[in-house]
């Protein structure tokens, strides 16, 4: 029978927050930085929590502080944004609800999986693609079978066997960006549509981009559907080159992270307010593959 979280030892949660972490598994680690009056936990004291603000393992304080800390640790790991957190166990309205006694001070860190990006395609956009997004701390999937660990030295992970993309397995967060060249955009796209990944970008000319939005349409997508497209991809950076035209996408895609965080924080009633809206587009992105 599993032990009760309480009796998890220091080292226990922080072995669980290893193992987490190792599973890609988000959680928030949070740790008593001062505690004064009377408390049940002392400084130092440490807990693991999931997303849901569930304790997994350790030990902050009771009821009296549990809820505020659930409640801290949910938010910070929605906004991907650390936080210290005052808990007033002595106040029975601003504070945990009832006059436990003391106050207490508690860090907060969010530990979320590094995004992802997955890479469908080849050539140098997509080379450039996969150096930039590890170079700001991205895991980068490429699925082309021309893909090779020469092209792609800082990718996690290499897919050359996935003619028909059924290895292609998008968390909601994550980001997919194709870049075929025509050849096999449309499968890709249909298999994209049937997830909830929250960003899909495609590489194409007008001409074809039109071309498989009228494909998708005949398959039975909706406006709604076609809408999570973007296409031309990136921001208006006036891009020519490859390399600019990567940095146009992967400016887009940090755009589009950023803000999923902004608008979760929250913002105050009179703070002035970020556009959140879609950032402005290219009209057209030139490149190699724009002849068709």
């Amino acid at each position: 029978m599993t032990k009760p979280a309480t009796y998890f030892s220091e080292t226990d949660v922080l072995q669980i927050a290893a193992d987490l972490a190792a599973a890609r598994q988000p959680f928030a680690l949070v740790i008593v930085v001062e505690a004064q009056g009377s408390t049940s936990a002392r400084a130092g004291a440490k807990a693991v929590l999931d997303a849901e603000g569930t304790v997994l393992a350790g030990w902050v304080g009771g009821g009296c502080a549990e809820a505020i800390i659930a409640y801290a640790a949910i938010e910070s790991l929605e906004s991907e944004t650390p936080q210290v957190v005052d808990v007033d166990l002595d106040d029975e309205v601003l504070g945990a609800g009832m006059p436990c006694g003391g106050r207490m001070r508690v860090y907060v860190e969010p530990v979320v999986p590094r995004p992802t990006l997955w890479i469908l395609g080849y050539g140098r956009v997509a080379e450039t693609l996969c150096r930039l997004a590890a170079l700001m701390s991205f895991d980068v999937i490429v699925d082309d079978a021309r893909a090779s660990p020469d092209r792609y030295p800082d990718a996690s992970r290499l897919i050359v066997d996935d003619a028909d993309y059924s290895a292609m397995t998008p968390a909601r967060s994550d980001f997919v960006v194709i870049a075929t060249q025509h050849r096999g955009d449309h499968e890709a796209l249909r298999r994209l549509l049937e997830t909830d990944v929250g960003y899909i970008a495609l590489i194409a000319s007008r001409k074809r981009a039109g071309l498989v939005i009228t494909r998708l349409r005949e398959a039975g997508f909706d406006a709604q559907a076609i809408d999570r497209i973007r296409s031309p991809a990136g921001i208006a950076l006036g891009a020519r080159t490859a390399e600019e035209i990567a940095l146009a996408i992967m400016s887009e895609v940090v755009f589009v992270r950023r803000h999923r965080a902004t608008r979760l924080r929250g913002i105050a009633p009179n703070a002035p307010r970020p556009d959140t809206s879609t950032p402005p587009r290219v009209q057209t992105i030139r490149s190699a593959n724009d002849a068709s």
